[in-house]
């Protein structure tokens, strides 16, 4: 079985997330560079609350209290939001911007590459 590290997946996050912007900001300027900020910044409190959820629900067997049902519910239209406010008065590309909201994804990606091979490592 592959654990899983949060905290490992949030410096890989982190550091896909600065490499990202200084790439964006390289080749492309400063307001794309501020959109894959933001989308990174979105994508890396997202999954930092599903991790939250998820270690409330593992550690006992009540569910989660309203507030947190609520926040999972109400982040989507934040997210919602933020991404009309980056490209609508920021005139970020709506392409960078989704690449940011992608880098938590990629970074739990990138910790199962990583768990897989520690997994191997193991057995031999």
């Amino acid at each position: 079985m592959i654990d899983l590290s949060i905290a490992r997946i949030t410096r890989i996050a982190i550091a896909m997330g600065v490499a990202g912007v200084l790439i964006v900001f390289a080749m492309r300027g400063v307001r794309d560079a501020t959109g894959f900020l933001v989308g990174a910044v979105l994508s890396l409190i997202s999954i930092r609350s599903w991790f939250k959820l998820a270690g409330a629900i593992g550690a006992s067997d009540e569910l989660p209290g309203a507030g947190a049902v609520a926040f999972l519910i109400l982040r989507y239209g934040l997210i919602a939001g933020a991404v009309y406010v980056m490209i609508n008065v920021l005139h970020s590309s709506p392409g960078i911007l989704i690449l940011g909201l992608l880098v938590s994804f990629a970074a739990v990606l990138v910790e199962l590459a990583f768990g897989q091979m520690a997994s191997k490592q193991k057995t031999l």
